[in-house]
């Protein structure tokens, strides 16, 4: 399994605009993000308790 190309990017990204529009997108991105930053700190404590 490799990881994703730019033609299966662009077919995402036209998904996200469909389903979400172009306004909700940014809010999304900013949500994404910022469970991505939990989810990396929650890792990094439950490393250092062990």
């Amino acid at each position: 399994m490799g990881s994703l190309g730019t033609s299966e990017l662009l077919i995402i990204l036209v998904v996200l605009l469909v389903l979400f529009g172009g306004a909700k997108l940014p809010q999304l991105a900013r949500n994404l993000g910022q469970a991505q930053r939990e989810l990396k700190s929650g890792f990094d404590e439950g490393a250092e308790s062990s």
